[in-house]
């Protein structure tokens, strides 16, 4: 093969036990007495590491003919062989390869005292295991995954770049870093105790209280941490990071569950932090806007997800967003995907009337004597519509959709929604060892069809997950897989509570268009709850608009049109938008900036 290709096999999804080993019977070079493609088994000696059982395939990048061949990986039945010819232009050498055919990162982002570097990029494409190396928590192999080079050949290869000292201070153990973990669900998992005993052991800079405050994280502290939402976790997370005295940050994720102003709140404190001049930080995040407002430089990761990344020098946040919308980065004069992901500087207009779907009552639901309280003005959702609801946290557009779904019951007499909803519940819990197919299965009769795999699964990049088990998948790949189960079901109504978390910008755009489509072409509605304005941008016909006091009192409106409802909501928020002049992109504007007292003046919040 040549220096510039790479095979991965995939081995959970390789199962010598149930093919007949096609890839190596049918592979060229094995058919003339080569040894390409053998069992792990014959590959490597006894004293010798490998990953995987011994009777999975191992490939030979020196005698495979790369891409241009391509027949193992249309023989194997199992998808689990990819041939990928790497950029022309990447040097030769990996940053970290996690062993014998298996994922390839090239490249390391440069953090900078006094600034915030971002990384934008899909899932699976190395993000988390550049945390992982600038952390300190493993040490970059430069793709020697059987003999480690060790950090002097690390310091070496990387001499006279930019991340060359922050490797050496990594190397010698001079630096303190604090990590928030990407995934905060899994929190409850690890600590045992209430709130304010976890922050307690944090508090190395003095300002817990300060931050406990502008987190508003003081009604939660004295909860046991299993009790706390995903959003009151979030938050957690960030506060014990930012409570803690280091020289370098990292933050994996800072949005998920999080409201817009929360998420604003967030990017402010870790500026704020950042700003002293002594600490930088680094932060992997999927919402466009918070990257935008945030960041001082931006890299951008692009390659195969599961197979190879490569993180990319420097950009400005600016352009670095735009590039990676467009599909095209410029500086590397590379293509990472086929088509722009495209903003409307305007709301869309009126489709027309529209029959109704249903008309749902005034509702009000009231939890205990002194606890939360939600009022529902009656409303019409319109047949073949997409409504998006938002809203701050804790307002109570959950408790919406559980009444809408029948899973509770309003206070007082009600008349029953008579029309069948599917839905998809924001936090997504399993323990069912069930395989991806099967459970999809076990939701529709229309899995495996031509037009359910081209119109649902395939968007959501499903295939490659089915001989996987539930609880074994990723947030992301689970939120995928929810998703397609929720619009697998035969209803009128489709309810999805932040169907966002955890997926990448370019998995939110296809989850949006999976949704819209659906819709169109089955004629049915479909509800999105979410708090990534870009999608609900992307993804709405109208708003529903909660507003109120968080975990105290909420309350909605009737269902109203983008533009009105964007208003409202925004200016409960005390937040605008402003466009970018090349690509319409919407982007927040800095509070009490002149944009953005102008657009308030004009009560115009977000479509300029």
């Amino acid at each position: 093969m040549a220096d510039d290709s790479i095979a991965v096999v995939d081995l959970e999804r390789c199962q010598p036990d149930r093919c007949n080993y096609e890839c190596a019977n049918f592979c060229p070079p094995n058919r003339t007495g080569k040894e390409c493609i053998v069992t792990r088994e014959e590959r490597f000696e006894e004293d010798e590491p490998y990953q995987g059982q011994p009777e999975q395939i191992s490939i030979s990048e020196e005698i495979c003919l790369g891409e241009t061949c391509g027949i193992c990986v249309e023989k194997c039945p199992f998808d689990a062989i990819e041939i990928i010819n790497l950029p022309q232009e990447l040097e030769e050498t990996a940053t970290h390869r996690f062993g014998e055919n298996a994922f390839a990162l090239y490249g390391l982002p440069a953090p900078e005292p006094g600034q915030v570097t971002g990384v934008l990029g899909p899932n699976g494409i190395g993000k988390t295991t550049a945390v992982h190396i600038l952390a300190g928590e493993m040490a970059p192999n430069l793709g020697q995954w059987a003999d480690e080079p060790g950090w002097d050949a690390v310091i070496d290869y990387y001499r006279g770049t930019a991340v060359q000292d922050y490797l050496q201070a990594v190397a010698d153990g001079d630096l303190s870093v604090a990590r928030k973990p990407q995934y905060v669900d899994h929190i409850p998992d690890q600590f045992d105790g209430t709130t304010a005993d976890l922050l307690g052991g944090t508090d190395e800079r003095g300002v817990l209280d300060q931050l406990t405050e502008r987190l508003s994280l003081e009604p939660v502290l004295t909860q046991s941490i299993g009790d706390l939402s995903g959003g009151e976790l979030q938050r957690v997370a960030l506060c014990a990071t930012l409570a803690r005295d280091a020289e370098f940050y990292f933050f994996d994720e800072i949005t998920p569950y999080l409201d817009i102003s929360q998420r604003m709140t967030a990017a402010r404190l870790i500026r704020e932090l950042a700003d002293d001049g002594e600490r930088s930080m680094l932060v992997v995040e999927h919402d466009l806007a918070i990257l935008d407002l945030l960041c001082d430089t931006l890299h951008i990761g692009y390659g195969e997800p599961g197979a190879f990344g490569i993180i990319t020098t420097p950009k400005s946040v600016r352009n670095g967003i735009n590039e990676y919308l467009a599909g095209f980065l410029e500086t590397e004069n590379m293509r990472i995907r086929p088509e722009a992901i495209e903003f409307d500087a305007h709301a869309p207009r009126d489709v027309g009337a529209r029959s109704t779907l249903l008309t749902y009552p005034e509702m009000e639901k009231t939890y205990g004597e002194d606890g939360f309280a939600l009022t529902v003005e009656s409303g019409e959702i319109h047949q073949n519509e997409v409504l998006g609801i938002v809203g701050p946290n804790g307002i109570g557009k959950s408790t919406f959709a559980k009444l809408l779904a029948g899973s509770i019951e309003p206070d007082g007499d009600s008349d029953d929604i008579d029309v069948r909803i599917s839905y998809k519940p924001q936090y997504i819990e399993t323990d069912d060892p069930i395989r991806v197919d099967a459970f999809l299965a076990s939701t529709t009769d229309r899995f495996g069809e031509s037009y359910w795999e081209t119109e649902v699964a395939r968007p959501l990049q499903l295939p490659r997950l089915y001989e996987r088990q539930l609880p074994d998948l990723s947030g992301g790949e689970r939120q995928r897989v929810a998703i397609a189960g929720c619009l697998s079901k035969d209803a009128d109504l489709y309810l999805l509570d932040e169907p966002s978390a955890h997926l990448d910008v370019e998995q939110r755009v296809r989850a949006t268009r999976t949704i819209r489509r659906f819709a169109e072409n089955n004629d049915v509605t479909a509800m999105v709850i979410d708090h990534d304005i870009y999608l609900i941008d992307l993804v709405s016909d109208r708003l529903l608009v909660f507003d109120g006091e968080p975990a105290i009192r909420g309350h909605a409106d009737e269902p109203t049109g983008m533009r009105d409802g964007m208003n409202a909501f925004l200016a409960d928020l005390d937040v605008t938008f402003r466009r970018d002049e090349r690509t319409n992109r919407p982007r927040i504007n800095k509070p009490d900036s002149q944009l953005d007292r102008e657009q308030k003046r004009s009560g115009e919040y977000y479509y300029t």
